[in-house]
């Protein structure tokens, strides 16, 4: 089995939020000389201490035994998208620009047809959800109301609040959109 090396991620966890260890220290309790010897891989701290540390920078605790980011799959080429949705409903795509749906947030482009709308009736979803015209003009109705958006809009839909997508212009719309947590 590959080393976790816990104390990597934990200096790497310090330095992201720009708290020295003297800070660490003070606010979790846990020596300034403990901190650094498990930064250096010298001491296995404790779970109550990892949990302390965790508590202190605010990282879930799984995050200190998850495998290095350059291990998971993280670039999606333009060629190697994967289409999620509901193809056989509309016309409308959606294309994932994230490698998965895994993650805590979910990133699309949805592609809207010439007189096409996303859905018959107005859904929701718990999610909120930030989209952005990349291309074309597009309407969308977000609790009953009707927006047009034009490219290089944007608008913010909260949680479960009913919408839908139509495109009344005579060429395709682009949108891109993201949505937290993820939907699909």
């Amino acid at each position: 089995m590959e080393e976790l090396n816990i104390g990597k991620k934990i200096q790497d966890f310090r330095n992201a939020s720009n708290t020295s260890v003297r800070e660490l220290s003070k606010k979790s309790g846990i020596t300034a000389s403990m901190l650094s010897q498990i930064e250096r891989g010298l001491v296995n701290p404790s779970i109550n201490t990892l949990r302390s540390i965790a508590n202190t920078l605010d990282v879930p605790l799984f995050y200190f035994f998850k495998e290095d980011a350059e291990k998971e799959e993280l670039v999606v080429r333009k060629n190697n998208r994967k289409t999620i949705g509901f193809p056989n409903q509309s016309d409308v795509r959606y294309d994932l620009l994230v490698p998965n749906t895994l993650g805590t947030i979910e990133f699309c482009m949805m592609e809207i047809p010439n007189s096409s709308k996303s859905v018959e009736e107005a859904e929701s979803h718990k999610g909120e959800e930030v989209a952005y015209v990349i291309e074309g003009r597009v309407d969308i109705i977000v609790a009953g109301l009707r927006y047009t958006l034009d490219e290089g809009d944007s608008i913010r839909i909260p949680p479960m609040t009913d919408h839908k997508w139509e495109n009344i212009d005579t060429k395709l719309a682009k949108v891109i959109f993201a949505v937290t947590p993820p939907s699909f």
